[in-house]
């Protein structure tokens, strides 16, 4: 029972971490649930203040998610037209074939959400741009905790004190 809960909590670990740039999954919140499960363990001993700390984290970074592409855009003259093509832009690019879709994707979709709303190229590409910084600040934030989180993970493994059978 002891390695399935940590190997649900790898997965776990791993969704996050795939989640700070698939807009489903909430990958910080994904990796500190991989904690939360790692905390039912034997062996593998989280503080209440811990598991507390970090899920604060997490949801504050969650609402950040949605704050800074929504900054970004504003703060160079965008609209929520322009944050609803970033996010169609970063599906549409995960799943093209085109090489680094996930990057290109986001700013297109800004680009044309804003063209669509605004129909002036030059406020559309600045306000794309702004956009796509948003989201870059975004995922790389989420990325960030969640590679924490792995870490915090991977070092109670080593101090796993137990057998795993």
């Amino acid at each position: 029972m002891e390695l399935f809960l940590v190997l649900i909590a790898l997965l776990l670990m791993i969704l996050g971490i795939l989640g700070s740039f698939l807009p489903v999954i909430p990958g910080p919140l994904t990796s500190w649930a991989g904690l939360l499960v790692l905390h039912f363990t034997e062996g593998v001993t989280l503080s209440q203040t811990f598991l507390i700390m970090t899920l604060i984290i997490a949801i504050f970074i969650y609402v950040l998610d949605y704050i800074i592409p929504a900054i970004g855009t504003k703060r160079f003259g965008g609209s929520r037209a322009g944050v609803i093509g970033t996010t169609l832009g970063l599906i549409v690019g995960l799943f093209s074939p085109i090489p680094f879709g996930i990057i290109i994707g986001p700013f297109v979709g800004a680009l044309i959400g804003e063209m669509i709303y605004k129909n002036d190229f030059n406020k559309a590409l600045k306000a794309a741009f702004g956009s796509f910084l948003g989201f870059i600040a975004s995922t790389f934030l989420k990325f960030i905790v969640a590679i924490i989180y792995l870490g915090f993970f991977i070092v109670k493994i080593s101090e796993h004190n137990t057998y795993w059978f």
